[in-house]
């Protein structure tokens, strides 16, 4: 079965045209189809479309949310009710073309665990367009997971991937990335990309700004998030040593100023240089504590969740239970016990 999970926000017009779409899809290809539509808090009638084509095609699943929460939080909702081994993600405009799911499908055969869409033709205006290439851009360089186009909606995952990786905030242009980083392989297509025939783009400049501040937190996770003080505490080593070197220059020339005869004597509290030194010295120390209460918090919550990721077993133990998380029950209802019995 493959699902398909769609987030709709005020797509009331293209939503019936993208459900016959998708069954014609299905029918060409014979596709055990299951349709999930994320009402991500519609004013304007899409939950009354969702639900009639529900009642018409036992294929189709609703899911209403009660306000806008975002394509991450409706994204999330549609994961956990999809049924299929193989989820594909599309948006609700129209400009995802469903004839493309086939080609999502075959390349997934090739030992891929996600295919992201790339949009090579883009029929978006250019205020859109060029501020998604740079970001596109940024974000290669700075995770590693070179693909053209981070933020296209159109998505093929095998169903594992989505069980390790969290969504929240603006993290669903990420999920290639978050995947990269647990060891699942991640590759992309080129992709027909439609003009919008109804409705307007959300895109906007404040999407911009929360994208690029997700792109560092992002990062961050993926590189440091079981080891925060590698980067904290680099940050702080490098300012106490630069902070030190200074302080040690103004140390030896305070005092040759007054050893050597004619050198005119140096007066420390004279010298911006040594604001400068004392402020990298606080800053390292910051860092530093910072950096060992981040170790603190990683240490008492990473028990709570797995900092690998299991590809195959062959001790034949069950999907819905693999053994590291009986395990992991186990040891943490033996810390719970544990901590009873030192509070009682």
């Amino acid at each position: 079965m493959i699902s398909t999970v769609i987030p709709v926000y005020n797509e009331a017009e293209s939503l019936e045209k993208l459900h016959a779409e998708l069954a014609a899809v299905a029918e060409a290809q014979d596709y055990k189809l299951d349709i999930i539509f994320v009402d991500d808090g519609s004013t304007d009638g899409s939950w009354d479309v969702i639900e009639r084509l529900a009642e018409a095609d036992e294929r189709v699943h609703g899911i209403r949310f009660r306000r806008n929460f975002g394509k991450a939080a409706a994204l999330s909702a549609g994961f956990d009710a999809v049924q299929g081994d193989l989820v594909m993600t599309l948006d609700a405009d129209l400009q995802d073309d469903p004839k493309e799911i086939p080609r999502f499908i075959e390349k997934l055969g090739e030992g891929l665990d996600v295919v992201s869409g790339w949009k090579q033709v883009r029929h978006d205006p250019w205020h859109k367009v060029w501020p998604s290439r740079v970001f596109n851009g940024m974000v290669s360089r700075m995770t590693g997971v070179k693909l053209h186009d981070h933020n296209c909606g159109m998505k093929c995952y095998r169903r594992e991937v989505l069980s390790e990786v969290r969504l929240y905030g603006e993290m669903h242009r990420f999920v290639p990335v978050l995947a990269n980083s647990r060891g699942f392989k991640v590759g992309e297509i080129p992709i027909e990309h439609r003009a919008r025939e109804f409705g307007h783009s959300k895109y906007g400049v404040k999407r911009f700004i929360k994208g690029f501040l997700d792109l560092l937190t992002v990062t961050f996770l993926t590189g440091f998030g079981q080891r925060p003080q590698h980067l904290l505490g680099s940050l702080g080593l490098t300012s106490f040593f630069f902070g030190g070197s200074m302080m040690t220059y103004l140390a030896f020339i305070w005092a040759t100023s007054r050893i050597l005869p004619g050198m005119e004597v140096v007066h420390l509290h004279q010298s911006p240089m040594l604001a400068y030194a004392l402020a990298l010295l606080l800053l390292g120390s910051q860092m530093l504590s910072m950096g060992f209460l981040a170790e603190l918090i990683t240490a008492k919550t990473s028990r709570d969740a797995d900092i690998y990721s299991v590809m195959q077993r062959t001790d034949g133990a069950p999907d819905d239970l693999p053994p590291h998380e009986d395990l992991a029950k186990k040891r943490r209802a033996s810390d719970t016990e544990k901590s009873s019995v030192r509070n009682g």
